[in-house]
């Protein structure tokens, strides 16, 4: 059974027909919702319902102990999100969304990357990091954990960097985001 206020399920075709999948247009959503338990099931399923891929989800308090931000990213037309946005106003635990502007917004990611690492190749990707303004945070004989903070653009550019060396492994927060301004949320 559905959540409440929820209508059926799109088929392919309706959302290829919306424009629903893989439009290049990417939403930037900031939910603010009460900190209890299965909130994030709900919101995660209604995006499933309709046929949405989130992107990335971030999860984390907020300066009021009681409420959480959850931002995600997904690839979606407008009406499509805006009906979404509608069904997610309408779940209990939901108190705000808003569908960030990319110009209006400060937005970062961090990662974490393991690089495999001998002799000059330590010299030469210590260097890339400088240059992306990285921390290393662990070194061993084979390999560099470094540290990035920034833009998605900025991330995926060091992975692109670091990757002929030899990627081990890498773990991305997905995006964090922030209006600018004195706007809530």
């Amino acid at each position: 059974m559905g959540e409440p206020g929820t209508k059926e399920l799109l088929s392919l075709e309706e959302l290829e027909a919306a424009g629903g999948l893989r439009t290049g247009r990417k939403h930037l959503l900031s939910i603010l919702v009460e900190n209890k338990p299965g909130v994030l099931t709900r919101i995660a399923g209604l995006f499933a319902r309709r046929g949405f891929n989130i992107d990335t989800l971030t999860v984390g308090p907020t300066d009021d102990d009681r409420v959480s931000r959850i931002t995600l990213t997904l690839d979606g037309a407008l009406h499509p999100i805006d009906q979404v946005t509608k069904q997610l106003h309408k779940l209990v635990n939901v108190i705000k969304i808003r569908d960030l502007e990319p110009d209006d917004t400060v937005s970062r990611e961090l990662a974490l990357f393991k690089v495999s690492v001998d002799g000059n190749q330590r010299g030469e990707v210590m260097q890339i990091c400088e240059i992306f303004r990285g921390k290393v945070v662990d070194v061993t004989k084979r390999s560099l954990i470094v540290e990035i903070t920034g833009t998605t653009d900025k991330v995926e550019a060091f992975e692109r960097m670091v990757r002929p060396f030899g990627l081990i492994e890498m773990m991305r927060t997905g995006e964090i985001a922030i209006s600018r301004g004195r706007g809530e949320t």
